[in-house]
């Protein structure tokens, strides 16, 4: 087992490490100290597991599950100091979780769990993936969003975006200055994102703060401008929820 070691505290990083290299069938594939980091590591090195703090800076552990891809997503092992997250992480289909400070007959109690994951066969209910969709439906109202930038992931501020627009399996998030593109559907992002922003079109979906005004079009749907000076349309279909969100 390729394993990803992600916590802010170096001894907890250390000690970790130094028990799962005791086990002949591990190998150590790096380590993060924050989300981010965590985020860009799952994605470069491909671990077969990963063991990760649930509250760390930038990115919180579930934050970084929630914004994985569900296909092909390492094993997850929460590893946290705080009860009621060890309990959400089972929630999350986890394989399991570490309460700390846990003892090595813990931490081999995990290793037989992934080792027994691991020999189920595809299609047995096993699939890592389940993990993803259940922290995305508990990270909802997100202020921050993973995205790819070239050859790496950058973190944005939901606040910066202006508009989403949807792809089949994508969507083009659009700031003032770039354009990324992110392997997710837009119902998804709009639930990980919530109440700043409102879907105008059935492809598309606008930040509140960013329209400046609304100019009626023809059969009931409206143009958008926004403050950047960028034009969309609203879809008779949407508009009465977003009157129904000025109004609010």
């Amino acid at each position: 087992m390729r394993v990803l070691i992600v916590d802010d505290e170096a001894p907890a990083r250390d000690k970790l490490r130094r028990w799962l290299t005791e086990q002949p069938d591990v190998e150590i594939a790096g380590e993060a100290g924050d989300g981010l980091a965590a985020a860009l590591a799952i994605q470069s090195l491909t671990p077969d597991v990963v063991f990760i703090d649930v509250q760390m800076p930038g990115l919180s552990g579930l934050e970084v599950i929630a914004q994985l891809e569900p296909e092909g997503t390492p094993l997850i092992v929460f590893v946290t100091a705080f009860d009621e997250h060890a309990v959400r992480a089972f929630d999350l289909n986890a394989v399991d979780y570490l309460l700390k400070p846990y003892d090595k007959d813990r931490l081999h109690k995990a290793l037989t769990r992934l080792r027994d994951r691991r020999g189920q066969a595809p299609g047995s209910g096993s699939s890592s993936g389940a993990a993803v969709h259940a922290a995305r439906s508990q990270t909802t109202s997100s202020e921050r969003l993973l995205v790819p930038d070239r050859e790496s992931l950058r973190l944005i501020d939901a606040a910066s975006i202006h508009w989403l627009e949807a792809d089949d399996n994508y969507v083009h998030v659009h700031t003032a200055q770039s354009r990324y593109l992110v392997r997710r559907t837009l119902n998804d992002l709009l639930q990980q994102l919530g109440s700043r922003f409102v879907r105008i079109h059935k492809s598309s979906a606008v930040n509140l703060a960013e329209v400046a005004s609304l100019s009626p079009l023809f059969k009931g749907d409206f143009a958008i401008k926004l403050r950047s000076g960028h034009e969309l349309r609203l879809s008779r279909r949407f508009k009465d929820e977003l009157f129904a969100r000025f109004q609010g």
